[in-house]
């Protein structure tokens, strides 16, 4: 089977559309469509059912779907150990991380890493935690630093760094901003705003008021940490941030009894071969 036909089966797979798959590999679809064809053919199969501007997998479809992933995973990691022979830190490193960690954490450390290897093309895909995780299992990125889940599972190894504290949030002009202390029983009666559903630190949050079955008056969810500071800002309700964001436009409430806080670090497939430039990013990151 052809790799590249292979990497358009999986890019119409995963985006469910055949134009959104051209775009991520920078092909027409009529490029697209062709690659698809000439896999079908080669299998004597039909791989994909489109109905309308739907795009779905058949049987077949879903049943190619891991060996693709393990084809090209396998490649893949053939072509790093073979560039790991090299004494030269360079090639492509692609990896994932969360906007919030990109803007807070990450730059320092990013300046330093392509100052040192300049030679290595340095690809940084923007994406939710959750997100990077089924980027990291099925060999997207070869590393994704981000918020970690309570609990990871093989084949995926994750690595705290940082210990990101979290702090319960309101404007000046809140009423809550006037309380010297607060419960959480009266914090769940006021307008929230939390991070979007599905997300780890939501989950911390929520389970943070289901401990004392509490349930939060969540008016508003969204994944990007500085759209909830600004909303938060202008007094629209309570949130919960980063100690890191806080400023002068945010007060600090002081709730009883209650301490937040969530792990931020590296996330990589210990079953595969990690390039020479993931293990020098990654020795920056045990500093940093």
């Amino acid at each position: 089977m052809d790799i590249a036909n292979l990497t358009a089966f999986i890019a119409v797979a995963e985006t469910t559309s055949f134009s959104l798959a051209a775009d991520r590999l920078f092909l027409t679809q009529p490029a697209i469509s062709k690659r698809i064809s000439t896999l079908e053919q080669s299998l004597n199969t039909k791989l994909f059912d489109r109905i309308g501007r739907t795009v779905q997998l058949t049987e077949a479809g879903k049943a190619l779907l891991p060996h693709a992933y393990h084809i090209l995973t396998e490649i893949n990691d053939a072509g790093r150990k073979l560039s790991n022979l090299e004494t030269e830190v360079k090639g492509q490193l692609n990896i994932a991380t969360s906007h919030h960690i990109g803007l807070h954490r990450l730059p320092p450390i990013l300046r330093s890493f392509t100052k040192s290897y300049p030679e290595v093309n340095l690809n940084i895909h923007f994406l939710d935690s959750e997100k990077a995780y089924d980027a990291v299992l099925h060999g997207h990125v070869e590393l994704a630093i981000i918020t970690l889940a309570a609990t990871t599972y093989a084949p995926l190894t994750a690595i705290p760094i940082w210990n990101d504290s979290l702090d319960f949030v309101c404007s000046q002009d809140n009423p809550l901003s006037q309380l010297k202390q607060i419960d959480l029983a009266t914090l769940a009666k006021h307008p929230a705003i939390f991070p979007g559903i599905g997300t780890f630190t939501h989950d911390i949050i929520k389970n943070c008021f289901l401990q004392t079955k509490l349930t939060p008056h969540i008016t508003m969810s969204t994944n990007y940490m500085e759209t909830i500071k600004m909303l938060v800002s202008i007094g629209i309700a309570w949130s919960v941030l980063p100690s890191t964001m806080l400023d002068a436009s945010l007060i600090k409430l002081n709730v009883k009894d209650v301490t937040l806080s969530r792990q931020l670090g590296y996330l990589y497939h210990s079953e595969r071969t990690l390039s020479k430039a993931t293990i020098k990013l990654i020795e920056l990151l045990k500093i940093c």
